[in-house]
């Protein structure tokens, strides 16, 4: 005979999307009838994300079917829309879209030194080759680099009489970064809340214009400028950005469990420095192989791609000139980025 009780245990070993917690212990479950060999469970899930309920129902059907005997699932679900954030600060306040831009896409890693920037940078351009108008806004105050990648460092960007910023504008994208604004030896030194400010104000108070896509260059980690933002405007989907090794990936989930949190939908993972390929073919896993699409099923999300290492990449974004320019037909790494590209766009929330 099927009870209860047996189910409710066989739904202890479905996880919630993201997190290692149980959907029974989330609280998520609110009652399972018996009938015969037939169950019905009826889930309640707060999300703006699609994405989570598929994932959930997948995980209870496949935990379920192993039960012998057992009959008709038929799961009941209830959907509603998160309550808003409480609590003070900018965690008390209303997410908000910014004039003029349709989509806004966040690119976050959980640590430095992974590529975050070079990505946020290609993704940006690979964006724009598909005929869309993109802008890239480089959030990381303390170690900006966009300027740079884009060949625009030492330019200092013109304001309106009203006092907004014009953004500077290189290779067909628009783009501001603390590195515009100061030389190239000259430390920030601002505290949290004032850099929490002067993000707002590259968001806010930039004449972006019309844009299909508005890029975030988020800084590594969970801190204050990061949860200020995704807590304070309304992003449509972030990308996370690791290597393949463990170090990388346990800092990514941190940026996922964040993201999730707050209901940013997970467009998926770049798995970055995948591979180097040496000049007779062969492949080397230099920081070990298939984390990024290990840690992406995991997780239920997409693996949007697999960036190699490679030399003329670095070479060509300390030179300005990302290699995302290149014809994705010639180059295999502008391929991938163009890949990457598309699939982010497929997976943003309509």
């Amino acid at each position: 005979m099927i009870d209860e009780n047996q189910i409710r245990e066989k739904l202890g070993e479905v996880t919630y999307p993201g997190f290692s917690r149980d959907i029974v212990s989330f609280g998520l479950v609110k009652g399972i009838a018996v009938d015969g060999r037939d169950v019905t469970v009826k889930i309640s899930v707060a999300t703006r994300d699609p994405k989570i309920p598929d994932v959930i129902q997948s995980g209870i059907k496949s935990a379920l079917d192993t039960i012998d005997g057992i009959g008709e699932i038929t799961l009941d679900f209830d959907i509603k829309d998160p309550p808003a954030p409480e609590g003070s600060g900018a965690a008390g306040l209303a997410k908000a879209s910014i004039p003029g831009i349709k989509k806004i896409i966040a690119v976050a890693s959980g640590k430095g030194g992974v590529g975050k920037s070079t990505v946020a940078t290609n993704l940006a351009i690979s964006l724009q080759k598909t005929g869309a108008s993109v802008g890239l806004c480089d959030c990381d105050l303390y170690g900006p680099s966009i300027a740079l990648m884009l060949g625009v460092e030492g330019e200092q960007p013109m304001a309106t009489q009203e006092n907004e910023i014009i953004p500077i504008e290189a290779h067909g994208i628009k783009s501001i970064s603390m590195g515009n604004l100061l030389s190239e030896d000259s430390p920030v030194i601002v505290r949290g809340p004032l850099a929490t400010r002067y993000v707002q104000q590259f968001l806010r108070q930039t004449v972006w214009g019309e844009l299909d896509y508005l890029v975030l260059d988020l800084p590594p980690g969970t801190g204050d400028i990061q949860l200020t933002i995704v807590q304070t405007v309304a992003v449509d989907g972030a990308v996370i950005v690791t290597t393949p090794q463990e170090v990388a990936l346990i800092d990514a989930r941190k940026a996922v469990g964040m993201f999730q949190k707050v209901n940013v939908p997970i467009l998926g993972i770049v798995e970055n420095m995948a591979w180097f390929e040496c000049e007779h073919g062969t492949k080397y896993p230099i920081f070990g192989e298939g984390g990024g699409r290990q840690e992406a099923e995991r997780l239920g999300v997409p693996l949007l791609g697999q960036i190699p290492i490679d030399p003329e990449t670095g070479k060509r974004c300390d030179a300005g000139e990302p290699v995302a320019q290149l014809d994705p037909a010639e180059n295999a790494i502008s391929s991938a980025f163009s890949d990457v590209a598309k699939s982010a766009i497929a997976e943003i929330p309509a």
